[in-house]
């Protein structure tokens, strides 16, 4: 049976501030923290415990932590997460799975599963989290919350544990668009907003969802014309999970292998057989993936011209069920992952935006755009809403 837990790792009592905050646009605010980020005097767990035990206290915050503080919000607490980021469910092996208070019966999404439960259950406001393949943007389609996935490079992460880093992103989850349009303006403020949207509605990416929450999602939808195509063509998205799977585990092979042969965790079932598979991977494989992945980045160039926005599902379906076999988590998984990659891919932003359900579970409908255009899905959710 799967054990549930609460989303903190640690709960400061009281909530961490800054002594001077350069602004007050977050305050009265409180934030949930991922534990793969520094806070200044603590541990830096990462999901895992035996990584936790080799970690001295942090020197200082990491960037995007001192960011918000600076803007008036105060830490609640540092939340769980899955071992290490290399997960996309939420269930920890080693400490538990936490809630997800918007479908209890089923998983929160991982890896930021802690941020997006405390946000979810309204103990915290605003969720920190990273995304590498998907850990702001299912947990926030699982828990019916906002999520963001900022452009590759935007909010600096300095004091983030990375996990691979050419994918590697800070990435925010709240309940309401207004908060998430003042952390648009915290970390993009200098980005101009086209007048000019086009919406596309990608027909491959369209498929790969079920045919209920689809669905559920296409009722939901502003009335209005579409334009319905493919994103490739030929429409086979599953080619960039297998590029996505031997770009994102050779870059975390080279930040965690050593470690790993040294120490040899007791990694939790899937993390374990992941960095197995990451182990094996050739710098020729790493090199075939990478061209791969530059060819799609410079597809995704012509197709994302100024003011263009992609509209598909965040997720497959709803939020697995916590007693599904490993083998429907693992399908529903790389179902999840061959969506989720194309921002990941292309350095895109991703907003997840709460607006329908599914057997009872909440699912998330995605903005996504060009590098740079992330102020621009936060103004165009509006009309979703």
């Amino acid at each position: 049976m799967t054990q549930s837990i609460g989303p903190f790792v640690e709960r400061f009592e009281p909530p961490i501030t800054a002594e001077a905050p350069v602004s007050d646009l977050l305050s009265g605010l409180t934030v949930a923290v991922k534990d793969n980020f520094d806070i200044e005097g603590t541990v830096t767990g990462g999901g895992n415990p035996e990584w936790a035990e080799d970690q001295a206290p942090a020197a200082r915050n990491a960037a995007a932590v001192q960011t918000l503080l600076d803007n008036g919000a105060a830490l609640a607490g540092k939340v769980h997460m899955d071992e290490l980021a290399y997960s996309l469910m939420g269930m920890n092996a080693r400490f538990g799975t936490p809630e997800n208070p918007a479908a209890p019966s089923r998983v929160p999404g991982g890896s930021s599963s802690g941020s997006a439960s405390a946000v979810a259950s309204g103990l915290a406001d605003i969720g920190l989290g990273s995304d590498t393949g998907g850990s702001v943007r299912l947990p926030a389609s699982f828990c019916g919350l906002f999520g963001w996935r900022p452009t590759h490079g935007l909010v600096p992460s300095d004091g983030l544990l990375p996990l691979a880093e050419s994918y590697d992103v800070p990435g925010f989850l709240t309940r309401d668009l207004e908060t998430l349009e003042t952390l648009g303006e915290i970390f993009a403020g200098e980005q101009e907003v086209d007048a000019d949207v086009r919406l596309v509605y990608p027909t491959d990416v369209w498929r790969l969802c079920e045919d209920e929450a689809a669905a559920a999602l296409k009722s939901a939808l502003p009335r209005g014309d579409r334009n319905d195509s493919s994103l490739l063509p030929g429409g086979d998205l599953k080619a960039l999970l297998p590029v996505f799977r031997t770009h994102q585990g050779y870059e975390i092979w080279q930040h965690f292998g050593a470690w790993i042969e040294k120490r040899e965790p007791d990694f939790g079932p899937g993390i374990r057989e992941r960095f197995a598979m990451a182990a094996k991977i050739t710098p020729e494989e790493f090199e075939e993936a990478r061209a791969k992945r530059e060819a799609f980045r410079a597809h995704l160039a012509r197709v994302l011209q100024p003011g263009t926005i992609m509209v598909y599902p965040t997720s497959p379906g709803p939020a697995p069920l916590l007693t599904a076999g490993n083998d429907i988590v693992e399908t529903f998984r790389n179902r999840a992952l061959a969506m989720l990659a194309i921002a990941g891919h292309g350095g895109l932003p991703q907003l997840s935006i709460p607006i329908a359900a599914s057997q009872g579970s909440p699912l998330g409908l995605s903005l996504v755009a060009a590098p740079g255009s992330d102020l621009l899905l936060i103004e165009t959710a509006k009309r979703f809403i």
